[in-house]
């Protein structure tokens, strides 16, 4: 699912990662809004819990990865923070992914199982990027994303009677004031952009496998 930097270049140059999140970002996806009605599909829920699992309930994120290439001239000491929290947001997705039950039988689950694989990797090559900012461009995207995801995970925990816990990944002010920061130099911000929109990218097509797989399940 990795985009062509040509096709990304137009984006590149036009904004902030504040302008691609508006843009590019997964909190105005269908998906998020149809998951988090009172009638959402129990089994949809499910679906959509086991599938965020799959790309992101890893040991390995971006976050430790962008922390281990610092950027000259960039506070990156948030990070370090992001990683404890981010451990707390995968704690909770294995209890979520473990109380919402097995993966609901869906047609095409071989194909599913190649574009989780190949997202997995993608998100891979962006946190051991050695284009300065990258991964931390990357980092930030996974963070304001996140915050659309959570409202699944919470309304999945609910139905399914597990406590919520309390997110603490920086909210949208202060990602906009790490992104936003002085020090980082123009070839940097570009990587930071890329990093961030190839992230918007690969979650917009996951929420779009997502609906795929409930439509292919209703179609049974």
């Amino acid at each position: 699912m990795a985009i062509a930097t040509t096709q990304l270049k137009p984006a590149l140059e036009a904004g902030s990662i504040a302008s691609l999140a508006a843009s590019d970002g997964c909190a105005q996806h269908a998906l998020v809004h149809r998951l988090t009605l009172p009638g959402a599909a129990g089994r949809d829920l499910a679906d959509a819990v086991h599938s965020i699992c799959s790309v992101h309930g890893r040991l390995t994120d971006l976050f430790e990865e962008a922390g281990r290439r610092p950027v000259a001239d960039l506070d990156s000491a948030w990070l370090s923070d992001a990683t404890a929290a981010f451990g707390i947001e995968r704690a909770y997705l294995a209890r979520l992914t473990a109380a919402v039950g097995p993966l609901p039988s869906t047609p095409g689950q071989a194909e599913s199982d190649a574009a989780f694989a190949a997202q997995r990797h993608t998100f891979d090559m962006l946190a051991r990027s050695d284009r300065a900012g990258c991964s931390i461009g990357a980092a930030l995207a996974l963070v304001i994303d996140w915050h659309a995801f959570r409202r699944i995970l919470d309304a999945a925990a609910s139905r399914a009677g597990v406590d919520i816990v309390a997110s603490h990944l920086p909210d949208e002010i202060a990602i906009a004031q790490i992104a936003t920061a002085p020090g980082a130099t123009a070839p940097v911000r570009r990587a930071m952009a890329f990093g961030a929109q190839q992230t918007f990218a690969q979650h917009r097509g996951l929420c779009d496998l997502i609906e795929a797989r409930a439509s292919a399940r209703d179609a049974l």
